[in-house]
């Protein structure tokens, strides 16, 4: 049987996952980081991006989350982000509509818009968009 690591993610609204893993992937601040048990202690802050569990060699399961934090210990990784979705319950038309209004809203040159809002708004759903076409890749 493979080590395993406890593997918590957490939003600010909910606990998304708590389980058992044999690794974890997430996209760090620095680069992408894989986890194993044993891994030394570690934080770092998290880009938006797809956290993937790995619970065995024929399962695993993606997350987006839009940003925070990752804590490692031997036997523990938390993950807390400011938002968290499993990747499978994202919207997909949702995520096209808010990024065809953000690109509207940023080509937009009246000055009406809050264009920081518009930018944060066209990277969520860009990276919403990209875990799920990775999810497709992976035929999960």
């Amino acid at each position: 049987m493979a080590m395993t690591i406890h593997v918590d993610i957490v939003s600010a609204e909910q606990e998304i996952f708590s389980g058992l893993a044999e690794m974890v992937f997430a996209p760090a601040e620095m680069g992408d980081v894989g986890i194993a048990p044993r891994h030394a202690p570690l934080i770092t802050k998290l880009k938006p991006g797809e956290v993937r569990v790995k619970l065995s060699d024929k399962e695993s399961q993606a997350f987006y989350v839009s940003g925070g934090f990752l804590e490692v210990q031997p036997h523990l990784v938390t993950v807390l982000a400011d938002t968290a979705i499993r990747a499978k319950d994202i919207d997909e038309a949702a995520a096209l509509q808010a990024k065809a209004r953000a690109e509207e809203m940023l080509s937009d040159k009246s000055g009406k818009y809050d264009y920081a809002m518009a930018q944060a708004e066209l990277a969520q759903a860009v990276n919403q968009l990209r875990t799920l076409e990775k999810l497709r890749k992976r035929g999960a």
